[in-house]
């Protein structure tokens, strides 16, 4: 059974390849991205958007884009530094003993950001994505940090993770 708009209680951070699907209509996971807005709009739960993400989208997107009257931009601070620092060495070790591949090193010190804002503010459950590979990264933080941050994998349709019927 679903919850009910005042049980959520939580908010998500989207990652920039979340906001890169829902922005560009031609992206195959555009209508998976669309949905999971929808359903947060719809269900009052916040969504964040990291200024490290920012960065990211800008690089080939542009800054006016983003739906700002729809997330909350986070900020990323001293805070979310100290845990970011814990997070990449822990990814970094992971990648030196062969537990994950990641064959480009930034993506480590820009997803730690990413992943410890997401752990530092608690309200923050979920980490919402089309990348595939960081559910494996986000659960190493989880084990070796102790971070409170859960993958949410957009290549499966919002109706399907949350059980609910797409009427849309």
């Amino acid at each position: 059974m679903a919850k009910k708009k005042e049980d959520i209680g939580y908010s998500v951070i989207l990652d920039t390849s979340f906001m890169i699907r829902l922005l560009s209509e031609s992206e195959k996971l555009h209508s998976n991205a669309l949905g999971y807005f929808k359903y947060f709009l719809e269900h009052d739960i916040p969504m964040y958007f990291s200024t490290v993400s920012v960065a990211e989208y800008c690089v080939k997107g542009d800054f006016d884009d983003l739906p700002f009257q729809n997330i909350r931009i986070l900020p990323f601070n001293i805070f979310h530094a100290k845990s970011a620092g814990h997070f990449a060495d822990a990814l970094f070790q992971a990648k030196s003993k062969g537990q994950i591949e990641i064959p480009n090193r930034l993506i480590i010190p820009n997803d730690s950001k990413i992943f410890a804002q997401g752990a530092v503010e608690k309200d923050i459950r979920y980490f919402v994505t089309s990348d595939i590979k960081s559910e494996r990264n986000i659960a190493i933080i989880r084990e070796v940090c102790g971070a409170e941050l859960e993958h949410l994998d957009i290549t499966k349709p919002y109706s399907e993770t949350f059980g609910v019927l797409d009427l849309g």
